[in-house]
């Protein structure tokens, strides 16, 4: 029998159904985990889901993981990983959905969610990389040899649905498993708001990433040369996720990313960037950095690869630029002209709130949950 969206939230309504949700960090730590399943908590346990997140590392195991060297320290962290992944498997049968981020544990292991597949629970795979790519951190390249190249696709095949985060990724799943959906990476837009500054002396261009993306960034460095010499003082370039990056030339000092003050941050940038090598890794991103701007109404300028390309029509709700003369070019459109940046900023924030917002996808994502329980 099949069910509309109305019927199964009703059908649920009152119900207290039980979600685990597998992933690396802790809440609020990892932009992947925020963006795609944790801003939909509250909204989950309105409409009768009981939300429980496990997760491996702490903040003092982050500090040691992530940095370099410390290799027995990495090793007794992996093995406390273990042990809290086994307790997920003692209480599988207590849940009516498991939903696993990107993947159970850390290694090339897919014995985790074999345990989980054993389980009551109907299983959900949600995943915004193109994660079947090996990209080894340079701290800790000495564990390459755990990774599997093959673990996505067999993770894929094994459970009930898969939440994918673009066409890209969702073509990759449905050579694998025919129930893929796609869940574009949303933002709360009544969070996301819009500060406007009075002050137009000095036009500050943003990049917002991490240590790990910051090698994207640097695409952006000779055309940002250009404009740095074209318009002098008149034009600021800030950094936030590396606060170790610097370049003299474009006076950049990189600021550490912190949720306290992401908000704040991002809302000082006049216009904002997302440049990026165009290779299979990043034709997998689904479009974050550019969301973010565009749904503070700061105009957004983007490499065209991926997702990119549905999310800016370009000259409309943002810009496309690909060789450095396109992004001289459509940046000093928007460093010449305030009323353009105005309206370009208006158009990226609709389109956000239209389709990419955590209020536009809320009532289908609800829906997914019920479905698959109906099955």
């Amino acid at each position: 029998m099949l069910h509309t969206g109305m019927q199964l939230r009703k059908k649920y309504n009152g119900m207290n159904r039980k979600i685990l949700f597998i992933a690396s960090h802790r809440k609020d730590r990892a932009p992947g985990q925020r963006f795609r399943f944790e801003q939909y908590f509250e909204w989950l346990n309105q409409n009768g889901f009981h939300c429980e997140l496990s997760f491996l590392f702490g903040e003092k195991e982050d500090a040691i993981l992530y940095g370099k060297g410390k290799y027995w320290k990495k090793i007794w962290i992996g093995c406390s990983a273990i042990l809290r992944r086994w307790k997920d498997v003692r209480k599988r049968n207590d849940f009516d959905i498991i939903f696993i981020f990107r993947e159970a544990f850390i290694t090339g292991s897919i014995f985790f969610e074999k345990q989980f597949r054993k389980s009551r629970a109907k299983l959900i795979y949600d995943f915004d990389d193109a994660i079947w790519i090996d990209v080894i951190s340079s701290s800790n390249r000495s564990f390459a040899w755990l990774k599997n190249a093959e673990k996505t696709a067999q993770i894929i095949k094994m459970v009930d649905l898969v939440f994918a985060g673009n066409m890209f990724l969702a073509n990759y799943s449905l050579k694998y498993n025919s129930k893929v959906v796609v869940i574009p990476t949303t933002i709360n837009t009544d969070e996301y708001k819009p500060r406007y500054s009075t002050d137009k002396e000095k036009v500050v261009i943003g990049w917002s990433g991490s240590k790990s993306t910051i090698e994207h960034f640097k695409h952006a460095i000779p055309a940002l040369i250009f404009v740095k010499k074209r318009y002098g003082s008149k034009v600021e370039i800030r950094v936030i996720g590396d606060e170790n990056f610097k370049h003299e030339e474009l006076q950049i000092k990189g600021y550490a990313w912190k949720l306290e003050t992401e908000l704040r941050d991002l809302q000082c940038f006049d216009i904002g960037i997302m440049p990026l090598p165009n290779n299979e890794w990043t034709k997998g991103k689904c479009g974050l950095k550019g969301l973010q701007y565009m749904s503070l109404e700061i105009p957004t300028v983007m490499s065209p690869v991926g997702v990119n390309n549905e999310i800016i029509t370009d000259g409309i709700n943002g810009f496309l630029a690909n060789q450095t003369d396109e992004w001289v070019s459509k940046l000093s459109l928007l460093i010449e002209n305030h009323n353009l940046r105005i309206e370009i900023g208006r158009a990226g924030r609709k389109t956000v709130v239209e389709k990419y917002s955590v209020s536009s996808q809320q009532v289908n994502y609800l829906n997914q949950f019920n479905l698959i329980l109906s099955q």
